[in-house]
């Protein structure tokens, strides 16, 4: 009788510890705390690896419509040829929206992947020199699937990485230090090709603005050039994008304005002594190949904005202002060379002046 009960004690001892455990487990694997990542694969199985690669060349979209024409640009310079039989693995790398995100965080809801987030697959396996397309789908937070070594060795196969648009912020934050962020260096270290729209053109840049405290109109930026303009440093190196930062959804978002303040602000913290800014309308890239030489493609413009001298004034709380910058508007099928700036009619002087932008 006594064993029953010192049993039937011992049992019920082991039953609350057991769910204690159980509880206390659960606390630390919520649903605020689910990461993951899913992929979509189209195209050969095998992996190609091709003798030798003809980059680094980039491809900077503005967002909007997808330039098909640049993507292609871009996959046939890393190839070095048109007609050739030379192909390439593309991986595209892009996060889950918002939407999704909360759904997954709050209910456990898988995202429909094939469906919302592998659009780019077939248009760009069908492009010639192409062997396969993989996305990969990131949740937000996701560094520590951005460690995962399985994930890293399938961007370090790839010849050519593309990053989709989102949220600039979500890209910065969580590959900065991983194996995700170190395997897409090794793809640009192997002469391949590295492509991007809105989002994922802007964190191809030496500075990236990252909108982590929120985002910003030309019209608070030439107001206050330091309220809620945060940047990145030292997360891509790209040879040809030094001292460039990139900002995307141009002429449509009226952006020259944070434009101009991102490069005041790069000349007043000291980071350099001359700032580029490439600037993308929407529906349209440009593509820089491994010489430096900036393609235009697509239906509108890309400004490139040089500061070569400081700001007269660019201080907290005070409205920017700032003389003679120097602006080229290019259309599609012209070029400019990021390393011998042309001095022709193109260029522009443009100048703020406590606020207000003018062009002399």
């Amino acid at each position: 009788m006594n064993s029953k009960f010192s049993l039937r004690k011992s049992q019920a001892i082991f039953l609350m510890i057991s769910m204690a455990v159980l509880y206390w487990f659960m606390g630390f694997t919520d649903s605020s705390a689910r990461a993951e990542v899913w992929q979509q694969a189209s195209g050969s199985s095998k992996d190609v690896t091709p003798t030798s690669l003809s980059g680094p060349v980039y491809d900077l979209g503005g967002g909007g419509p997808d330039v098909d024409s640049a993507i292609q640009r871009m996959i046939n310079q890393v190839r070095g040829c048109q007609n050739c039989s030379t192909t390439v693995d593309v991986v595209v790398l892009r996060f889950l929206n918002d939407g999704d995100q909360e759904d997954f965080d709050d209910r456990g809801k898988q995202p429909n992947i094939e469906k919302n987030y592998a659009g780019y697959n077939q248009p760009i396996l069908a492009m010639k020199g192409v062997n396969s397309v993989r996305t990969i789908v990131f949740s937000n937070p996701g560094r520590e699937e951005a460690n995962q070594a399985k994930i890293a060795d399938t961007i370090k196969k790839a010849e050519v990485i593309f990053v989709a648009g989102g949220d600039q912020c979500k890209y910065t934050r969580n590959f900065q230090g991983t194996k995700v962020k170190a395997a897409i260096e090794s793809v640009i270290d192997r002469n391949g090709a590295i492509g991007g729209t809105s989002a994922g053109a802007m964190i191809q840049g030496e500075w990236i603005f990252n909108s982590c405290s929120d985002t910003v109109t030309s019209k608070d930026a030439l107001k206050n050039p330091y309220e809620d303009l945060l940047f990145t440093y030292d997360f891509f190196h790209w040879p040809n994008l030094q001292q460039t930062i990139v900002d995307t959804h141009f002429s449509q978002r009226d952006r020259m304005g944070r434009s101009l303040a991102f490069i005041a602000r790069q000349l007043r913290d000291g980071e350099t002594e001359k700032a580029w800014a490439i600037a993308v309308d929407e529906g349209t890239s440009v593509v820089i190949n491994k010489d430096g030489l900036a393609e235009v493609m697509g239906e509108n413009n890309v400004y490139f904005i040089l500061g070569d001298h400081q700001p007269e004034i660019c201080e907290p709380q005070i409205p920017l202002s700032l003389r003679d910058y120097k602006v080229w508007q290019l259309a599609s099928g012209e070029t400019f060379d990021l390393f011998k700036p042309p001095s022709d009619s193109r260029k522009k002087l443009i100048s703020v002046d406590q606020g207000e932008i003018y062009y002399d």
